[in-house]
């Protein structure tokens, strides 16, 4: 028998034996689906008779939102407590419950914060869930892939949520997204989405593609081919995924066009999708008067948001260090300008960012000049504006900016980055008329700094007084009136 007839029978002996294993394979796989099957509806009945045991106890139906940091100082919190508020005025008959990670207060505590921050007080009290493992969902824990890592931590941490409380109507307040088919198929609620940023964006894989180094794309992945290749896979894979998770929101609201555009392109759900402008705050900071502040003797800047990496103060701290230089160069006189950068610590993460920041005033020479203002009360908010000439802004694609148009109802010439939200939404003309300022890098902003400061003060006082009549759009009331009117298909489906 000749060489190539052995490897003839050989390879029909290889076939004859994969066949009689096919068999046996294709039983076993099916085996472990029908296993997988039972489980979940096992599961999901397990869930279901607790939730009907509750409603049998409590006698009405139960909205849950999903907001690990709902102690936090920032936007993401207002439209939280702002959204509660509304339904409680609008459903006497439901009781709300609110997901949390925030172990250190109680929730009188939190609720007290909330008024402090935001000047919110709730028709009546909700119910507090203390989350144990919020620690899966802090970045920390993955230095690398990080969105990966969060939002497998988000489904642990949501299943630690669904197996406290099994609600009628779940709401993702925060943006994790994949905590939405857990929910909805094993817990059988219905489910809602509030989408401030999406995890991943056409922006974040235009950057990857490019090969731009970033805050999420670091130097040493942007300057090889083949690592950024691999994190255009894993983005892309990744995408498709957060895609299939959000896509099993009943309703979804997002917070600017920017979020919009993304959020179609990623959840392909246009029918169910519609935009609610995050409440803002403006009558609060319509009694700061509007006055022209040419004999003003020290002109203020200030910058309002949490102290995490992708607001950038570094870039407003150097900003404002070129502005400090050429103003000493041409005058000498730089005592009549400073930074005020006020914002909220989420974590120990934040308040070592913080230092960081600190120290870059220390090396820039500026640190006399930049003051820090951390979880500061409303009333130190308001005043801390009324001060101010100047509200600065500089994260890039930022997805809305409540810090902006805040500033902007307290009639502060507003300079904010030229993109996402403040371009698209919030620093637009009104009635033909400006409203502030756009700047990109660290040149652009030192010379609209200058620009502003080198304005008459009466063209200031118009610019301001543009600003505060156009955002009357991003009230409290508008944020009620198109928030309640999103909700209510799914509100209807509750029973009362």
């Amino acid at each position: 028998m000749s060489a190539h007839d052995q490897l003839v029978m050989y390879l029909c002996e290889i076939t004859r034996l994969l066949w009689k294993l096919l068999l046996p394979l294709l039983l076993l796989c099916m085996l472990l689906v029908a296993v997988l099957v039972l489980l979940v509806l096992a599961v999901r009945l397990w869930l279901q008779s607790s939730r009907n045991a509750r409603r049998a106890r409590e006698g009405r139906p139960t909205v849950a939102f999903f907001h690990p940091y709902c102690n936090a100082g920032g936007g993401g919190e207002r439209v939280l407590w702002c959204a509660i508020r509304a339904l409680q005025n609008r459903y006497a008959d439901i009781n709300f419950v609110v997901y949390t990670g925030d172990l250190g207060v109680t929730g009188q505590q939190i609720l007290e914060g909330a008024r402090q921050r935001f000047n919110i007080v709730l028709p009546r009290s909700v119910r507090f869930i203390f989350l144990q493992h919020r620690v899966l969902v802090e970045p920390g824990l993955f230095p690398h892939f990080t969105l990966l890592g969060q939002s497998v931590g988000s489904i642990f941490l949501g299943w630690e949520a669904l197996t406290e409380l099994v609600p009628d109507l779940y709401i993702d307040s925060m943006g994790y997204a994949f905590t939405l088919p857990l929910f909805r198929y094993l817990g059988g609620c219905s489910v809602g989405s509030y989408v401030h940023y999406p995890t991943i964006s056409t922006d974040m894989l235009s950057v990857v593609r490019e090969r731009n180094p970033r805050l999420n794309n670091p130097d040493f992945i942007s300057n090889s081919l083949f690592l950024s290749a691999f994190k255009l896979v894993y983005y892309c894979l990744f995408a498709v995924l957060y895609g299939m998770a959000g896509s099993c929101s009943d309703v979804i609201m997002v917070n600017s066009s920017w979020t919009l555009d993304h959020i179609l392109s990623l959840w392909r759900s246009p029918n169910r999708t519609s935009v609610v402008y995050p409440p803002c705050d403006v009558s609060a900071f319509l009694d700061i008067p509007l006055e022209e502040d040419g004999d003003r003797k020290c002109h203020s800047i200030v910058s309002v948001g949490q102290f995490r990496p992708e607001k950038d103060h570094r870039l407003q701290i150097r900003a404002f260090k070129k502005v400090w230089d050429r103003r000493r160069e041409r005058s000498g006189v730089t005592e009549g300008l400073k930074l005020v950068l006020i914002g909220g610590c989420r974590n120990q993460e934040d308040e070592d960012r913080v230092l960081m920041l600190r120290g870059l005033c220390q090396e820039l020479g500026v640190a006399d000049r930049v003051e820090f203002k951390l979880n500061v009360s409303f009333e130190e908010l308001k005043r801390q504006m009324s001060e101010a000439t100047i509200g600065l802004h500089t994260m890039w694609n930022e997805h809305f900016g409540i810090g902006v148009v805040e500033c902007m109802a307290a009639g502060k010439v507003i300079l904010a980055h030229k993109s996402g939200g403040p371009k698209l939404d919030i620093v637009r003309p009104f009635d033909g008329g400006q409203t502030g300022f756009l700047a990109e890098d660290e040149d652009s902003y030192a010379e609209a700094i200058e620009k502003i400061l080198a304005l008459p003060p009466d063209s200031r006082l118009q610019i301001r007084r543009n600003a505060r009549q156009s955002v009357a759009r991003f009230s409290d009331q508008e944020f009620e009136a198109c928030f309640l009117a999103a909700m209510e298909p799914l509100m209807g489906t509750l029973e009362r």
